[in-house]
This record gives C-alpha cells, structure tokens and sequence, in this order.
C-alpha cells in the first residue's frame, strides 16, 4: 500500500505528530454480506450485573495493521447476547480478498467509553461461507482466562449488488440504452430503409458461446446457426439484448471472420443485382489489424461496403486507418482496388450526457456519405449499367383497365 506522511502545522515551538495515509486500491467485488452472530457465556464485567457485550470487526490491510470496518450494536446485561443481522460490503469486509484475515472482538460496554476486552477471534471470508456450522463457532479469551467467550456465526448470506454504475459499454442499464443499443438504433434506423424485406442477419464476435464456452467471432446474435435474420432494427436490438444473457463477452476482438462472412454472400452475388453493406459498431479494440486488413483487400473487388462506428471514449486510430480515406489501404503489397470502408465516431454526435442523439440528419448524412460513390464505383468497375428507367406512371392508363 502506498503510504504518505503529511506533517501537520500547529503552534511554533511545540512538537506536532504526523498525519498517514495509506492506500490500496479496491477490488472489483461488488458482493454485499449479510450475517449474525451471537455468543454464550461471556465474561461477567460488571460489577452489579452481567455485560454489555459488542462485536469490532477489522479488515487486515496490505501492510499488516487493521482498520475497524463494522461495529454491531450493545446488547445491555447478558452473558449470551444475540446480536442483530448486518450487511457489510465484502470491499469492505476484506476487499474482495476471500483469505485476507478477519480480526473480530468483543468488548463490555462501559458508559465512560473505557469498554472492557473480553476476547477476540480471526476468521476469514472463505470460512464465513461456510455459513452456520462447527467449523464458524470461535473461542478466545484474554491470556490465562480459563473459560474463553464463545462466539457462532448463526447466518451468512452473500448477495449481488447490482445497483452500480458499470464501466461496461455492454452494460444493460434498466433506464436507458447502452452505447451499443444507441448506436444500432440510430444507424441502423438509418440505412434499413435501403433494404426491401428489413430482414437482416445481425452477428456478434468476441465471445464464449454456450454449452462449452467456445469462442467464436461470427455468430448470431439470436442463436439461430441456421436462420441468423433478425426482422428489422427491433428484432436485432432484441436480439443483441438476450445474446448478452447467455454468451460470456470474450477477447481477442477480430474482425477479419466477420468481413469474410460477409464477402461470401456479395462474391455469390456480382451481377449487379445486390448490394451487401456491413455495419460494424466497436469499440475501437481490434487484435488482427493485419487479417482485416487483408480481408478488406480482397473485398474490395466484391459488391460491398463497410461502415464502422466507433462507440465510447477510445482511441479510434486503427479505425481511421482501415477507412483510407487519406491512405488508400493495402495488404501483402496490394493496394485494395476501391474505398469501401466508412468510419463514424458516434460520441461525435451525442449530447454531453451521452444519452441522446444531437442530430440525426447530420448522422445520416456522415454514415450515408461515400456509400452511393462506392456503389458506383462498383459497377463501373464490373461494367455493370443501370436497368432502362420504367415507363412513367399515368393515371389515365390506370383508369382505363380498372374502372371505378
């Protein structure tokens, strides 16, 4: 534990004392416990009546000394005392440390505040969940005592404390969408309206995946190998939601096996008929910069485009380097034959609060900017021409084959 020795500044001439802070940085344990004790037999230490006996608790600290974490309440005049349940932090407890020492005592209650020692004990987290048994009943005493105070745990509970702001851009926050959530709802509220039956397969990678925890980087966000469609932004929204109840998120983060998943489908499709955009919302971590890379190389060639949005407060640059907009990218020599990625920061258009969304016609414009050019592009390259434009439309040829 880091320590720091602030001297204090009192009357010049007169010798002041030393003021130490001592740190340690908490542990990620978020578990609250509950517990009850009670005792049987305790040493008689008032001289007109029986004890008023309570419980110290001390969390033992990196450096060997001890810092009072709960006092329970007195109970007045008895040698058997039953004292109350009580919920602690197990930060607090032991920092989340399940065999860091647990210094316990027992004092007499005195009204002067010179409170009688009448024994102590040690535990430890890992032995008080093992809840009510012989193993958590203690005896101790002062030395030479010849009948120790007795002291049993009666119950222990351990409970999730789920009320916590957590760092997670995964998080599911009961009052409002996470990151994530905000950025497939707005971008993709967006760009599913270039889509005829709004039925799209949505895909995850990162993650252990039930029932043998393997990790994978491409699969369905509904669990459905066969069948990965999701019907429109509320489907994969629901989707995404209930893929987070049941895979473990899960590094390394690749990219490559998504944007090769999807360069099957556009290679079978390059009539011209189709046209396959790939939208990736990331955190801006990426472990296979050079796969992906590759990947976008080679389909680059293909009907498609990418469209990456960067959500939280990450650095972006791997990012901005697959957009090639100021390099054009390139693998193993080859320089990709089109810009076919397009990179949107999404804080950029978020409030202050990062909970709404500034203006979604800049959104749209930002996200939509170099698709139609890509597209283009694209059939150009495959000398693919537009379809003869339908003949207008004319009311009065209507009427004619279906009278009113």
């Amino acid at each position: 534990s880091p320590l720091l020795f602030i001297p204090t500044i009192g009357i010049p001439g007169k010798k002041c004392g030393t003021i130490i802070l001592s740190a340690e940085e908490l542990g990620n344990c978020r578990d609250y416990a509950t517990m009850q004790f009670c005792a049987n037999k305790l040493d008689k230490k008032d001289f007109f009546g029986k004890s008023d006996p309570f419980m110290v608790f001390y969390r033992s600290n990196e450096d060997g000394t001890y810092t009072i974490c709960h006092k329970t309440e007195v109970v007045k005049s008895t040698l058997n005392p039953v004292w109350q349940s009580f919920s602690i932090p197990v930060r607090a407890l032991c920092n989340g440390d399940y065999e860091r020492t647990i210094k316990v005592e027992v004092y007499d209650w005195d009204r002067d505040g010179s409170h009688d020692f009448i024994g102590e004990f040690t535990t430890s987290y890992k032995e008080l969940c093992r809840g009510q048994s012989q193993l958590n009943v203690y005896e101790s005493g002062p030395l030479f005592y010849f009948f120790p105070l007795q002291v049993s745990l009666l119950s222990f509970i351990v409970e999730q404390d789920y009320i916590f702001i957590s760092t997670s851009l995964h998080y599911m926050n009961p009052y409002q969408m996470n990151a994530y959530a905000m950025a497939l709802k707005a971008v993709g509220e967006i760009i599913q309206d270039y889509d005829s039956d709004k039925m799209f397969p949505a895909l995850g990678f990162g993650a252990k995946l039930p029932p043998d925890g393997r990790v994978s980087h491409e699969f369905p966000l509904n669990g459905n190998v066969e069948n990965p469609y999701c019907n429109g932004m509320e489907g994969i929204l629901e989707a995404y939601h209930q893929s987070l109840k049941t895979v473990q998120l899960y590094g390394p983060t690749n990219f490559a096996p998504v944007v090769n998943h999807v360069a099957r489908y556009a290679a079978a499709e390059q009539d011209g008929s189709q046209y396959f955009v790939l939208l990736i919302i990331t955190d801006g971590v990426i472990s296979d910069m050079a796969q992906t890379k590759e990947a976008i190389v080679n389909a680059a060639k293909l009907p498609m485009s990418i469209i990456i949005v960067g959500v939280g407060q990450a650095e972006f640059d791997a990012m901005v380097e697959l957009d090639g907009d100021d390099i054009r990218i390139s693998s193993r020599g080859k320089l990709a034959e089109r810009d076919i990625v397009q990179f949107v920061p999404f804080r950029d258009y978020m409030d202050r609060t990062g909970n709404h969304v500034l203006s979604m016609a800049r959104l749209a414009k930002d996200v939509l900017a170099e698709i139609p050019d890509q597209l283009i592009s694209y059939m150009k390259s495959k000398s693919i021409k537009p379809n003869p434009v339908p003949p207008a439309y004319s009311p009065a040829d209507h009427s004619q084959t279906n009278p009113v």
